[in-house]
C-alpha cells in the first residue's frame, strides 16, 4: 500500500493528487493507495482518501505502507524515516500556488546534498520514476539513524545557513 500525505497547510496540493490518479489510471501504479489530502480541492477518482487523519491513524499508515509519498514538510518525511521508509518527497511549490514560497523545495535539496535518505521529486512527471526507484532501494543500506533531537539541531543549523 502506498500512503500519500499532503500535510495540513491550507493551500491545496492538487498537482500531486492528480498525478497519483493519472498513474493509477494508466496502470503505472498497481498498489492500493490511501491519501490524506488536507485542504486540496481535487477529488481523487482511483484511490481512497480522507482530508485529515488522527495522529494514531497517521502512525498506522506510515508503519504499514510499503511506500510513503509526502509533501516537503519535515515532520512528514521524518515520520517515514522513523518507520524505516525512504520517503518520496514532492515539495510544494510557489509557482503552482501550493505555498507562499519555495522553502520546501530549497530545504529538501539541501538535505539531499547532506545525504539524507529522501527522494525529492521537483518535476511531477518524475514521480513514477521515483516510486520505482524507492521500490528498489533498501533503507537498511542507508547510513541514517533516526534521532529527532539531532534532526531538530540540524534543521536549525541548516535554516541559519540558508538565510545568512
Amino acid at each position: 500500500m502506498i500512503f500519500v500525505t499532503v500535510g495540513t497547510h491550507e493551500q491545496p496540493f492538487n498537482r500531486l493528487l492528480e498525478e497519483i490518479d493519472f498513474l493509477i489510471e494508466k496502470g503505472f501504479i498497481k498498489d492500493d493507495v490511501f491519501a490524506q489530502i488536507g485542504y486540496s480541492t481535487y477529488t481523487p477518482k482511483h484511490f481512497e482518501y480522507k482530508k485529515m487523519l488522527s495522529y494514531e491513524d497517521m502512525q498506522n499508515y506510515f508503519k504499514n505502507a510499503s511506500i510513503v509519498i509526502t509533501h516537503g514538510g519535515p515532520s512528514s518525511f521524518m515520520e517515514a524515516l522513523k518507520f524505516k521508509k525512504i520517503p518520496v518527497v514532492v515539495p510544494r511549490q510557489k509557482d503552482f500556488n501550493e505555498h507562499i514560497n519555495d522553502h520546501q523545495l530549497e530545504f529538501c535539496k539541501e538535505l539531499v546534498k547532506r545525504n539524507f535518505p529522501i527522494l525529492v521529486v521537483e518535476n511531477i512527471n518524475d514521480l513514477c520514476k521515483a516510486i520505482d526507484e524507492v521500490k528498489n532501494t533498501s533503507f537498511d543500506n542507508m547510513n541514517f539513524k533516526y534521532n529527532n533531537s539531532n534532526f531538530v539541531k540540524n534543521v536549525e543549523e541548516n535554516c541559519e545557513a540558508l538565510f545568512k
